[in-house]
């Protein structure tokens, strides 16, 4: 994942650049959406059917690279999610502001009863 919201590269650019102060989120979380949420974080995210954003954590970068520390698991699906098409890193458990975000390498359509799980090192972020 290599895709920053516009949001965090503003923030960078004036924490950088311009000496400007920027708050840390204390805790990321992952997102999935069934469109594309762009730079402008304008997709669709998933809602209703028990999903709720996860929390997750990751490792020290390496070459510009890091990846999550634990598995990341969502909780099972009491309805349809739809098709599952990207993923984001947020930094809030509701609402918040995008950071990050990419296709999925496969589309997974949620029906009741399913759950999506990414493995340890299975969420990748890359600066280069």
């Amino acid at each position: 994942m290599s895709e920053m919201s516009n949001y965090l590269e503003n923030a960078l650019i004036n924490v950088t650049l311009r000496n400007t102060a920027y708050t840390t989120p204390t805790t990321v979380y992952v997102g999935l959406y069934t469109t594309d949420p762009t730079d402008a974080n304008t997709g669709t995210e998933v809602s209703g059917g028990s999903y709720a954003r996860q929390s997750v954590t990751f490792g020290a970068p390496s070459d510009g690279v890091s990846t999550n520390s634990a598995a990341v698991e969502f909780p099972v699906a009491t309805g349809s999610w739809g098709t599952v098409t990207h993923m984001g890193i947020l930094d809030a458990l509701t609402a918040g502001n995008l950071l990050y975000h990419t296709p999925l390498t496969t589309s997974k359509t949620v029906a009741s009863g399913d759950t999506i799980k990414f493995a340890v090192a299975g969420i990748s972020v890359t600066l280069a």
